[in-house]
């Protein structure tokens, strides 16, 4: 039996190749508001069936919708596809509001149905290599990380960029560069926290630059903004989110401290992600850089055995291997890598970073949206 999906959002294309490279799955559904850009996509990629009107599409015999419109419609359309018994691969963010992640989490308990968070730099082959070395044990303890999000996006907030280029406002205007503090962070915590495997993000404070930038633009986003970030256990993550500052996009730059030793990724220009283990230290004791490939023997065995059609999925590989993990967990019934209270977790770093903003750095403690925990856990404390 076939796996049915449909795509919401003509940017979500970009899971195409790792749909088509799994067995007994098709994308038989394409949706999007730009009527001629649904029909010439849909062409190109041999998909049956295209739609304008989303609930047209959640009527048909798909099984599952993989959900890839502008953030502010992410939870209306996830708790659309559930209450009509689909399936849903979300990207980021889960939600734009704090009262929208309740809802979603509710909406997937009560469906009974897979709902799995698209945070693809969770899966990038460097991020993986990482987090299988801290499971062995190579770091020893891991205290402490560091995410970095640097992505000028200003000359994005007219759709002259990607698919669309009808010059109309985007929503990265309004919902990315519109807002204070962290927040689109998933990105930068995302990997982080799956180091931390098992913990949670507790309490977070956070501190922005201003707007040397956005005064100039008109944008209310900061220039730089920096969350920290105290798990309940007592570790710390510090994630920097810049989405104004003219620079090259690094959207990748991570750090890790642990007892043992320390991982820190390439900063750019001839730089390469790099390891240091307290076994591999000088004669004299002192502590020395190794490449982090020489532990390439650590990446997850699917990564080197990709195919290059599933490499060329995107991000080295990762987003073949994220809708992998996807439809495994349709099929199997398992929990996702990425579940709904981790995706509402993260997002709750950069909604509540924008409150902590504004009442001068206040912390705040971030709700513990796991099943059954005690409502007094739940709530938003000011």
């Amino acid at each position: 039996m076939s796996l049915k999906v449909g795509i919401v959002g003509a940017r979500g294309l970009s899971t195409m190749l790792g749909f088509q490279s799994l067995e007994n799955v098709e994308v038989t559904a394409l949706c999007d508001l730009d009527e001629a850009l649904v029909k010439a996509e849909a062409e190109k990629y041999h998909i049956p069936n295209t739609y304008r009107v989303f609930d047209d599409m959640l009527d048909s015999d798909i099984d599952a919708v993989v959900i890839a419109t502008p953030m502010q419609c992410h939870v209306p359309q996830a708790i659309a596809a559930l209450e009509a018994g689909k399936h849903v691969l979300s990207e980021v963010t889960a939600g734009v509001t704090m009262d929208e992640l309740y809802w979603l989490i509710e909406a997937v308990e009560q469906s009974g149905k897979t709902y799995m968070y698209a945070e693809n730099y969770c899966y990038m082959p460097e991020n993986q290599l990482v987090r299988t070395l801290v499971r062995k044990g190579f770091f020893g303890e891991v205290y402490y990380g560091e995410g970095e999000y640097l992505h000028d996006v200003k000359g994005l907030t007219t759709y002259h960029y990607d698919l669309h280029q009808s010059g109309k406002t985007s929503w990265r205007k309004y919902w990315q560069l519109g807002k204070r503090g962290c927040f689109y962070p998933t990105h930068s915590i995302g990997p982080v926290m799956q180091w931390f495997e098992g913990d949670r993000i507790a309490q977070i404070c956070s501190f922005s630059s201003g707007h040397h930038i956005g005064a100039e633009t008109g944008l209310r986003q900061d220039d730089t903004s920096v969350t920290m970030c105290q798990m309940a256990s007592g570790k710390l993550a510090r994630i920097r989110v810049d989405c104004m500052s003219p620079r090259p996009h690094n959207m990748s730059f991570y750090q890790l401290q642990g007892t043992r030793g320390c991982f820190e990724a390439a900063r750019g220009l001839g730089d390469q992600p790099k390891i240091c283990l307290t076994d591999s230290c000088t004669d004299y004791g002192e502590a020395v850089w190794r490449p982090l490939s020489d532990y390439s023997e650590y990446l997850p065995e699917r990564y080197r055995a990709a195919t290059q059609e599933q490499n060329a999925a995107g991000h080295g590989g990762g987003d073949f291997f994220l809708v992998e993990d996807f439809v495994h967990s349709v099929i199997t019934g398992e929990k996702p890598d990425i579940d709904v209270y981790q995706a509402c977790e993260w997002t709750a770093v950069g909604l509540l970073s924008e409150l902590s903003i504004t009442n001068g750095g206040k912390a705040m403690d971030i709700p513990n949206f796991r099943k059954n925990m005690p409502y007094e856990e739940q709530i938003i404390k000011l």
